[in-house]
C-alpha cells in the first residue's frame, strides 16, 4: 500500500507538471510570439524575444514529457485491479504526447525560420512561420480528442473500484465525454460558439485539478476501504 501511495503521489506531481507547463505554453507564452491575424508581427516577436521563443519550444517537450509521465503514473497505479483502464489510460495519454511532440517540432521549425528566412519556400518567412504555428495550434486541437478519452477510463477506475471518490469518477467521465465533444464540434462546426465550447470543458477541468490535488494529498484508498467522505 505504502508503494501504491508513493506511485499515486509521484502521478499527481507529474499531473501537476502537466498542468503548468500547458498553462504556460499555450496560454501565457504562445500569445506574446503569435499573431494569428498579422504573420509579419509573429516573425518579429520572434526575433524580439529570441529567449521567450526558445523556451517556448522547450515548455512544449515538458508537456510531452509530463504527459508521458502521468501516462505511465496511471498505469501502474491501475494495472493491478483494471488493466483494460489501465491501457487505455496509458495509450490515450501517449497518443496526446506524441501530438504535442509534433506541435514542438513545428514551433522550433518557425523559430528557426523566422531566424533564417533562407528556409522558408520562396522566401517567404512571415507565411512559413504562420502555417508551421496554424499546424502546431491544429495539433493541440486534434490531441483533445486523446486528453478528452483518457479521462473516461481515468474515471471508470475510480468508480469501479472505490480507490478514489466516487464523485470525482463521474466528473472525469463527464468531462471527457464534453472534452472530446468540444473538440469535434468546434472542429466541425464554422464559429463555433466559445461559451458553449468552455462550457463542455468545464468539468473535465474541475476533475482534473480534483484528481491533481487528491493524489498529491491522499494518495488512494486501501483496497476495499469505502468511506463516506469524499
Amino acid at each position: 500500500m505504502h508503494s501504491l501511495t508513493r506511485t499515486a503521489r509521484l502521478t499527481g506531481a507529474a499531473y501537476l507538471g502537466l498542468a503548468v507547463t500547458g498553462l504556460l505554453g499555450f496560454l501565457v507564452i504562445r500569445p506574446q510570439l503569435q499573431n494569428a491575424d498579422d504573420p509579419t508581427a509573429t516573425v518579429t516577436n520572434i526575433l524580439e524575444n529570441s529567449a521567450l521563443a526558445h523556451l517556448s519550444v522547450g515548455i512544449e517537450l515538458l508537456v510531452v514529457i509530463t504527459q508521458a509521465l502521468a501516462a505511465l503514473g496511471f498505469y501502474a497505479l491501475f494495472r493491478g485491479e483494471r488493466p483494460v483502464a489501465a491501457y487505455a489510460v496509458a495509450s490515450f495519454g501517449i497518443a496526446n504526447a506524441a501530438a504535442i511532440l509534433a506541435s514542438a517540432a513545428m514551433i522550433s521549425t518557425a523559430v528557426s525560420v523566422a531566424a533564417t528566412p533562407a528556409l522558408a519556400p520562396a522566401g517567404d518567412s512571415a507565411g512559413t512561420v504562420a502555417l508551421l504555428y496554424t499546424l502546431s495550434d491544429a495539433l493541440w486541437a486534434a490531441g483533445g480528442v486523446f486528453f478528452g478519452l483518457w479521462l473516461i477510463p481515468m474515471g471508470w477506475f475510480m468508480i469501479s473500484t472505490k480507490r478514489m471518490p466516487r464523485i470525482l469518477g463521474i466528473i472525469l467521465i463527464a468531462g471527457g465525454i464534453g472534452y472530446v465533444l468540444s473538440t469535434v464540434l468546434a472542429a466541425t462546426i464554422a464559429s463555433f460558439p466559445a461559451a458553449i465550447a468552455d462550457g463542455l470543458v468545464l468539468p473535465a477541468t474541475v476533475g482534473e485539478l480534483w484528481t491533481v490535488g487528491y493524489l498529491l494529498v491522499r494518495g488512494i484508498r486501501r483496497h476495499g476501504a469505502v468511506t463516506r467522505k469524499n
